[in-house]
């Protein structure tokens, strides 16, 4: 194992902080917003991708999205979840870095993202990084530095 001060933290790979697709919670565009909502709150997460029947990335969808959708002029139109599919209010601008990306990247993205998908080079989605990992590795790299120095 290479020792840390000869590693340039920046160009590590980023594979070892994914979380494959398999244990990621997702929707699919057709999905109502009723059935996305169930996921969310089910996974605990504030956002997840959103990925077609042949897993290709579509765009990722939020519970502050669906509360948006279903919050009226005047009261909460929860009739909307029901009616509305996923397709209808998911975003499509999201972190999304190929597999082969540098740690500086997917670093980078999780300043405004709290996960990143990542992509094969065919375009498939195969799993996310989540902020929380990039910056539980970057804590420990730079507190066994710290530790060196002494």
């Amino acid at each position: 194992m290479q020792k840390l001060e000869e590693m340039n933290i920046l160009e590590k790979d980023v594979a070892p902080f994914l979380i494959s697709a398999e244990k990621v919670a997702h929707v699919q565009p057709e999905n109502t917003l009723e059935h996305a909502l169930l996921v969310l709150i089910k996974s605990g997460y504030t956002a997840i991708p959103v990925l077609d029947t042949s897993f290709k990335l579509k765009g990722a969808i939020s519970k502050a999205e669906i509360l948006d959708t279903i919050l009226g002029i005047e009261r909460l139109e929860p009739e909307r979840l029901h009616e509305t599919k996923v397709n209808d209010v998911m975003s499509t601008s999201i972190a999304c870095i190929k597999s082969s990306a540098p740690f500086e990247r997917a670093l980078s993205y999780s300043i405004n993202h709290p996960f990143i998908c990542v992509e094969d080079e065919d375009g498939s989605f195969i799993g996310i990084i989540t902020r929380s990992k990039l910056l539980a590795y970057l804590n420990g790299y730079l507190h066994d530095q710290r530790k060196k120095k002494s």
